[in-house]
């Protein structure tokens, strides 16, 4: 392939199946012409579908050195949601989910999509790719709807605990994603805390509120879980622990409403009547809402770019979580995190 951004593909993991991936990659290569593609996974399976759904279309034109842009490259494995971490680094070499992280390991493609399993996919990018030098432990971050735009929020499952010295960490490296993906000069980073006022909250946090005020970022306070969507900030940090706990709360919450909107709205006839005269408004607020468009979890910390689609993406989700991909190698953002916990530290 050319001197475009390269990005692998595991196209088996998914929930969904290998056509939302390919259906995905042909929207992806529309809008981005400066992008290559590797579909990893069942190569025959693959081949067919892409002779369905890409080939003979403008997509699947030549780079600059006249190769197609879109490759596959043939996996004989698939780690499924019931592997464990262990048995999906040891026991599934020849995955597709490893062979796509393998890619980026080996320089061929920058940086690799994925729909599988969080777990396996964090313990496989993590042995296969290794940390950003001053980088304890990985985390999730992932791009939630907030007022009067979007937030980042860290870490979301990788990890059940977290010192000051990771909090801060996880504060720079979601600071350099909002930076690039947002396009925002100085990210407001918060704290995720039981109060905004200083004295609230456990040692750690504590810790990590000194650690970031004597910092570079722009560190905003401690912030409440009835703040996360106020707009206040466009960085919030916690452990993974809280964080997965926050973020499930969210989608049961918003599962919540949405019961309680199709109940209220369909009681009777004079509701049913009221729905339709609220149609285009409601409308409205399922786009602004729609998960779809914030799809796309990084694993940020890794010597590498990886990101994490839901496993249940469509097609259109799915295409989010390579768009981001795409941003992150534009802007080498884990170049940008080591250098700046270079700064930080000096």
């Amino acid at each position: 392939m050319g001197a475009n951004s390269v990005i692998s593909l595991d196209a088996m993991s998914g929930d969904l199946g290998a056509e939302v991936v390919v259906r995905a990659a042909k929207s992806a290569l529309e809008e981005h012409d400066d992008i290559e593609l590797i579909l990893v996974g069942d190569g025959e399976r693959l081949e067919a579908l892409v002779a369905t759904i890409v080939d003979g279309k403008s997509v699947d034109g030549k780079s600059a050195n006249g190769q197609s842009r879109l490759k596959i490259v043939h996996a004989d494995e698939v780690v499924t949601m019931s592997d464990s971490p262990t048995e999906a680094v040891r026991k599934k070499k020849d995955s597709s989910m490893r062979v796509a992280i393998d890619l980026v390991k080996s320089g061929e493609a920058q940086a690799c999509v994925s729909a599988g399993n969080t777990g396996a996919l964090m313990a496989t990018a993590k042995f296969v790719l290794k940390m950003l030098p001053g980088i304890e432990r990985p985390a999730i971050l992932a791009e939630l709807p907030a007022i009067g735009g979007s937030l980042y929020m860290l870490d979301l499952g990788a990890n059940t605990q977290g010192s000051a010295d990771q909090l801060f960490q996880f504060a720079v490296m979601g600071s350099i994603v909002s930076a690039n993906l947002k396009r925002i000069e100085r990210p407001r980073v918060a704290l995720l805390n039981i109060g905004a006022e200083d004295t609230k909250g456990h040692d750690t946090v504590k810790e990590a509120a000194a650690l970031l005020g004597s910092s570079t970022l722009n560190y905003v306070g401690f912030i409440e879980g009835s703040s996360i969507f106020s707009g206040e900030a466009d960085v919030i940090v916690t452990d993974g622990f809280t964080g997965n706990v926050a973020l499930k709360t969210m989608e049961g919450t918003a599962e919540l409403l949405k019961h309680f909107l199709v109940r209220a709205f369909t009681r009777d006839w004079l509701t049913r009547l009221t729905a339709l005269l609220a149609g285009p408004v409601l409308k409205r607020l399922a786009r602004e809402t729609d998960s779809r468009n914030f799809n796309g979890a990084t694993l940020v910390g890794l010597n590498g770019i990886v990101i994490k689609s839901h496993g249940s993406a469509d097609a259109y989700a799915f295409k989010h979580a390579i768009d981001t991909a795409v941003v992150e190698v534009r802007n080498q953002v884990p170049k940008q995190i080591g250098n700046l916990l270079q700064r930080e530290a000096a």
